[in-house]
C-alpha cells in the first residue's frame, strides 16, 4: 500500500489539534487518507487548522472541546461516529503548559489544573474512544506524556504526575484491551518547538536545564507526528503498551 494513501477509509481523532504537535498530527493523518476530527478549546484556531487541510484536499472538521470535561469528550466522540460512521485511530495530546514553581510554591488549584487537564483529560479521552472501538473490534490509540513524566524534572511537580499519570495509565488500558483487537501507546517528547514552546521560552529552559539534549537541537512537531502515524499504522501491529520518548537524548544523559 501507498505510505500517501496507508489511511485511506480511516476515521482519526486528535485532541489539542489546533496548532504544535496536534495540529501537525492532524494534517498527516489527511495526506495519508483519512477523514479527520480535530478537537480543541481553540475556535479560531481550530477552524483554521481544518481550513488548511481542506484546501489541501483532506477531509477535517472541528469540535470544540474542553477534554476535563466528561459530557464534552462523550459528546466529541459521538459526533465524530455519527459523522463519519467509525474511529479506527485517536491522538490524545490536549493539555497546557506547565506551571513552572517549587512544591511548596504550588497551588492545589494549579496542581488539579494539570491533573485534570492531562490526566484525567486522557482518561476521559480513554473511556469513550475505547467503546466505539470495541463495536469494531479493532482500534488505535497514542496518548501524549512527556519526558518530564520519565525523570525528575525540577519545579514541575504537578506536571510531571501527571504526565507520569499518562504513561501508566496508557499501560493499564493496553493490557486491559489488548485481545479486543485494541493498541495503546504512548509518545513522551521533549522539547518540541511549538507556538506554546515560544511563548514559556525561558521555562522551557529551566525545564531543561539549559541543554535541550545530547543532539544541541530542539525537536518539531513532524518529529512527533510521524512517530504517532507508525503506532496507529499496521507496520506497528505488534506494539502495545510501549512509551516511545522523542527527546533527541535528554533522558540518556
Amino acid at each position: 500500500m501507498s505510505l500517501s494513501k496507508e489511511f485511506d477509509g480511516k476515521v482519526a481523532l486528535v485532541t489539542g489539534g489546533s496548532s504544535g504537535i496536534g495540529k501537525a498530527t492532524a494534517l498527516a493523518f489527511a495526506l495519508a487518507g483519512a477523514k479527520v476530527v480535530i478537537a480543541s478549546r481553540r475556535v479560531d484556531i481550530g477552524e483554521q487548522a481544518v481550513q488548511e487541510i481542506c484546501t489541501r484536499g483532506g477531509d477535517a472538521i472541528f469540535i470544540k472541546t474542553d477534554v476535563s470535561q466528561a459530557d464534552e469528550v462523550r459528546a466529541l466522540v459521538d459526533k465524530t461516529v455519527d459523522i463519519y460512521g467509525r474511529l479506527d485511530c485517536a491522538l490524545n495530546n490536549a493539555g497546557g503548559a506547565a506551571k513552572m514553581g517549587s512544591l511548596i510554591n504550588t497551588s492545589e488549584e494549579d496542581f488539579e489544573r494539570d491533573i485534570n487537564t492531562h490526566l484525567k483529560g486522557t482518561w476521559l479521552c480513554l473511556k469513550y474512544e475505547i467503546p466505539r472501538m470495541l463495536e469494531q473490534k479493532t482500534g488505535t490509540i497514542v496518548n501524549i506524556a512527556s519526558m518530564a513524566g520519565v525523570i525528575g524534572c525540577i519545579n514541575a511537580s504537578a506536571y510531571s504526575a501527571s504526565k507520569g499519570g499518562v504513561i501508566a495509565l496508557s499501560r493499564a488500558i493496553a493490557t486491559e484491551y489488548a485481545k479486543s483487537g485494541i493498541r495503546v501507546n504512548v509518545i513522551s517528547p521533549g522539547v518540541i518547538q511549538t507556538p506554546l514552546l515560544d511563548k514559556l521560552r525561558k521555562e522551557a529552559e529551566e525545564f531543561s536545564k539549559g541543554s535541550p539534549n545530547v543532539l544541541a537541537f530542539s525537536g518539531i512537531p513532524r518529529d512527533i507526528s510521524e512517530a504517532v502515524l507508525y503506532l496507529c499504522s499496521d507496520r506497528a501491529s505488534f506494539i502495545t503498551g510501549q512509551n516511545l520518548i522523542i527527546d533527541g537524548g535528554y533522558t540518556i544523559q
